[in-house]
């Protein structure tokens, strides 16, 4: 197949394209080229800004692709511009989306099937604040959705969605995951908030990629959502303490106010997955379908650390205040 691959090469992108050539398909990239990236230099790159419609009608007119997969859609205009410019010129687009579309709706309760999708919105949080930017992030993705989903009923439009929690790997350019691998790793404690204490059900990356290549030869799913999102749901606790058997270390885990980590500037830095807008998603629908496996935590957990290993990034800037944390976690009560 002819595919193009629409945005970033760091994390999904990148296992994205290593898989498709591994399979002999054929692979076009269109991004600005401002992040480098180890892909083979033959690729096909189509440099282009994609929020700017003059650029990407320019790069995309009279060509045709069999698959597009887009991901970095998030604003209804790039979702106007891309189904008209596409419409007739591929025979399935993806798009990669989010569970926040479900965090930002009013009266839902987790896990998040696809169907819960339609309803009321809650209300904007005061403007400038974090919850307004992840707030605006999801209404931004919900909006970029409503337009495939128009556009199919339209007009046919081949579009599919795949909705994802946060994604983790070793190319995770926010090295969220590594962020508690450092920490553990050096024997001293780690800071996650109390409350609300979320489940974690983080999605592997390359099962994001297996879902896709599954669309690939799949004669349905066109109009569709569908959460791409493993089986396990695990406290934050015990994601940590699996995590620390991986590493062979003993997890020094310790809890404190959310407000209090907020007041000292530790979060998300001290702690990823303490954010409140994570979201867990029921993946029913990807297994019937789809017909979907995932990789189990304690695989995934293993896999990662082995590429970390493999990598070695450099710490994030986060991590330079370990010893401000090491201060506080001091001063509260002991390891759980």
């Amino acid at each position: 197949m002819n595919i193009l691959i629409i945005g970033g090469t760091r994390q999904i992108g990148h296992f994205l394209t290593e898989a498709l050539l591994e399979s002999g398909h054929r692979v076009t990239l269109l991004n600005r080229g401002v992040s480098p990236d180890t892909l083979p230099e033959t690729l096909p790159r189509l440099r282009v800004d994609r929020t700017d419609p003059v650029q990407l009608r320019r790069a995309l007119t009279g060509r045709t692709f069999d698959v597009v997969v887009d991901t970095v859609l998030h604003r209804r205009p790039e979702a106007e511009v891309i189904t008209q410019l596409l419409n007739g010129s591929t025979g399935r687009y993806i798009a990669l989306s989010t569970g926040q579309v479900y965090l930002v709706r009013d009266g839902l309760t987790r896990p998040f099937s696809e169907d819960d999708y339609d309803g009321p919105i809650m209300p904007a949080p005061p403007f400038g604040t974090y919850d307004y930017e992840e707030w605006l992030y999801g209404s931004d993705k919900r909006q970029s959705e409503d337009v495939l989903m128009e556009a199919h009923a339209r007009t046919g439009f081949p579009a599919t969605v795949l909705r994802l929690p946060m994604v983790i790997s070793a190319r995770d350019q926010y090295l969220r995951l590594y962020n508690y691998v450092l920490r553990l790793r050096d024997g001293g404690p780690v800071l996650i908030a109390d409350q609300p204490d979320y489940p974690v059900r983080n999605v592997y990356a390359h099962d994001v990629v297996r879902a896709i290549m599954r669309l690939l030869d799949y004669a349905g799913g066109f109009g569709r959502a569908f959460n791409i999102s493993p089986d396990e749901t695990l406290s934050l606790s015990d994601l940590l303490h699996r995590l620390a058997h991986t590493l062979n270390v003993t997890a020094n885990i310790v809890t404190v106010p959310r407000s209090v980590l907020i007041a000292n500037g530790f979060l998300p830095d001290c702690s990823p997955f303490s954010d409140v807008w994570m979201s867990e998603l029921d993946n029913t629908r990807s297994k019937v379908e789809l017909g979907m496996t995932y990789t189990p935590v304690d695989d995934v957990l293993r896999d990662v650390v082995d590429m970390l290993q493999r990598r070695q990034p450099k710490p994030p800037a986060g991590y330079r205040r370990r010893n401000a944390e090491r201060a506080l976690a001091a001063s509260l009560k002991t390891p759980q």
